[in-house]
């Protein structure tokens, strides 16, 4: 898998969001029931000021580590945090380093291959905010492109 190193500048993000824990599997029932939320209820035509179709799943307030309780947020880059819906949340991407991996393979069997690599390795994380990033304009679902960024330290 292609990684890089880069420095993000700070950035918004308003979406769903909901609280959960790697523990027992828990994170694949909650984070799959927020996207199920999201896709069916066509919930992202409702933000305002949406910079693109491009799809964030944001973890953020990290309990301790990734076997913590930690806040999974699905929406998509806004302008600003002014004027979020009611039911959404916005946070605020903050400046910093972050590793990027470029998983390969068909979607979504890609995400979870990569996520499993990023527990088992030693890389020093910084547990701020760590993304996926979905591509809108893939040709199809399983060509979708994805990329993981890891706030380090």
């Amino acid at each position: 898998m292609k990684t890089e190193i880069i420095e993000v500048s700070p950035f918004y993000l308003a979406g769903i969001t909901v609280r959960t824990t790697n523990q027992n599997g828990q994170s694949q029932k909650d984070i799959g029931g927020l996207w199920q939320r999201i896709m069916q209820g066509n919930l992202l035509v409702k933000l305002k000021g949406k910079l693109s179709d491009d799809i964030y799943c944001v973890y953020t307030d990290y309990e301790s580590d990734y076997l913590g309780f930690y806040t999974c947020l699905i929406g998509c880059r806004v302008a600003s945090l002014d004027h979020i819906p009611d039911g959404f949340a916005g946070i605020t991407i903050a400046a910093g380093k972050y590793h990027v991996y470029y998983p390969e393979g068909k979607f979504p069997e890609k995400v979870h291959v990569a996520w499993q690599e990023i527990w088992k390795s030693d890389i020093k994380r910084a547990y701020t905010a760590d993304f996926d990033v979905y591509s809108a304009d893939a040709r199809s679902f399983e060509e979708t492109e994805v990329k993981i960024y890891l706030a380090i330290a």
